[in-house]
């Protein structure tokens, strides 16, 4: 479903990413790990438009066919059925929960400024069936009481349940989390596993996520990617990834 080919990214003299490659295949929930600043995060941010690499390329298997996106914008990657969550939350905060979902089914819709103002019955018709569909996805992440509640009203973990809704509500096929179990106990990020699980099976979805809690990884991952100063040193099954030296060593360092 996803390729990343030889990605080096640059940021004048420093390489945040240097010659990453993986590939992601459908259905897979697929992890990326490494100490803080490995170049996590800028990998994420070059799937999905944020930037361009300096080399190598991001190739995407939408269904229909192959494309490369690295060098299309965010709304375009999003449009192949390509989304994320952020390391930092980003909710629309003083709009409500429910304002917050239904805003991003509009990267599906297909009347025009034109039909939304005048509300034709083809723009009446498309807004109840995007209105249908966010309070579907509240209910499904247990937002469905605080559909009328502003979003920074939430408490934290709620709000990371909010962002992986309003997600859900492009439609997308790879779905990108940077760090979903961020703050959370014990208890809840049990319970984020069981719900990563769930909405895979259910949407149908491939997952690449960003993860420190290494229960979290450990727990629902097949596949786990190590990168260390922007290098991938080691990838495999989670039970290759705990037993390898130099992963050990990039968390532990070394006597």
């Amino acid at each position: 479903m996803l390729k990343i080919d030889n990605v080096t990214m640059k940021f004048g003299g420093v390489i945040a990413a240097n010659k990453f490659n993986a590939n992601i295949k459908k259905g897979q929930i697929v992890g990326l790990i490494g100490p803080n600043g490995a170049g996590k995060t800028t990998i994420f941010n070059v799937v999905t438009g944020v930037y361009k690499p300096t080399e190598g390329r991001v190739i995407f298997n939408a269904g229909d066919k192959e494309h490369i996106i690295s060098g299309k914008r965010p709304d375009e990657i999003a449009k192949l059925g390509i989304c994320r969550t952020f390391q930092n939350i980003r909710l629309f905060k003083d709009m409500s929960v429910l304002d917050n979902v239904f805003v991003a089914n509009h990267l599906r819709i297909k009347s025009n400024v034109f039909s939304s103002i005048l509300r034709t019955p083809g723009y009446r018709k498309e807004e109840k069936e995007m209105l249908e569909k966010s309070l579907y996805l509240l209910d499904r992440v247990g937002l469905l009481k605080e559909r009328n509640e502003k979003a920074n009203s939430l408490p934290y973990g709620k709000q990371r349940r909010l962002e992986i809704a309003r997600a859900l509500a492009t439609d997308p096929k790879l779905l990108l989390l940077d760090e979903p179990a961020a703050g959370m106990n014990p208890q809840e990020s049990s319970e984020l596993m069981e719900f990563i699980l769930n909405i895979k099976d259910e949407f149908d979805l491939t997952v690449f996520l960003i993860e420190h809690h290494m229960d979290v990884v450990m727990g629902i991952c097949e596949e786990i990617f190590v990168l260390d100063h922007g290098e991938l040193i080691a990838q495999g099954d989670p039970e290759a990834i705990q037993n390898n030296q130099r992963v050990i060593e990039a968390y532990l360092g070394v006597e």
